[in-house]
């Protein structure tokens, strides 16, 4: 493999690192979002349970999702379709794959940060990339944001009914589009930062 090869490589392998950083810096910080949410979007009255009841169950359902050795979703007050349970396993085995894919490329790029240089043209336009989608969100989030799960989930489990899946009571879109926000905002900030930085042209 020539060296423009291994750089090639290994500028990919640093937009995956970017990439899952992002996506996993996003998720972890939802619990601070939600905990927003919870009294700005009146939780307590949609569902008529406490403050520290809904954060409850959205811990369960968090740890459900970021912890790989818990196999059962399950929540103390609401219950869950088929469907839903599907969604959630869905949910969590990308979780995982963004985790996994984080861990492998943050390995790589350490042992290789001395020996390999990545073209930062590549992030400029990663960065453009990002700019359109978010001009996307911000013109239609709900067409985004289905687009969005038709691309990710090869069914429809996601549409939750909130008579059969009451946890979406709790989960408003206004939740989702600040999460989303988060992440563009780390995403684009760090992929500019990246051809800012010295290196390749």
């Amino acid at each position: 493999m020539s060296n423009f090869q291994k750089d090639t490589f290994y500028t990919v392998i640093l937009a995956l690192f970017i990439l899952t950083l992002s996506i996993t810096v996003t998720i972890f910080a939802s619990y601070g979002l939600f905990f927003f949410a919870i009294k700005h979007y009146y939780l307590e009255q949609a569902v008529n349970m406490s403050f520290g009841a809904i954060m409850h169950n959205y811990n369960q359902m968090m740890n459900y999702l970021i912890n790989p050795f818990n196999g059962t979703f399950k929540l103390d007050d609401f219950q869950s379709s088929l469907a839903g349970r599907i969604h959630f396993e869905d949910c969590k085995k990308l979780f995982m794959l963004n985790f996994g894919v984080l861990i492998g490329s943050g390995i790589y790029l350490w042992f290789q940060r001395q020996k390999r240089i990545y073209f930062k043209p590549v992030f400029k336009y990663i960065a453009i990339g990002g700019v359109i989608l978010a001009i996307l969100m911000a013109v239609d989030f709900d067409g985004f944001f289905v687009v969005f799960h038709e691309v990710l989930f090869r069914n429809s489990d996601w549409l939750f009914d909130p008579d059969k899946d009451p946890v979406i009571n709790i989960l408003p879109e206004e939740f989702f589009t600040q999460c989303f926000v988060l992440f563009f905002v780390l995403f684009e900030g760090l992929n500019i930062w990246k051809y800012i930085k010295k290196a390749r042209t």
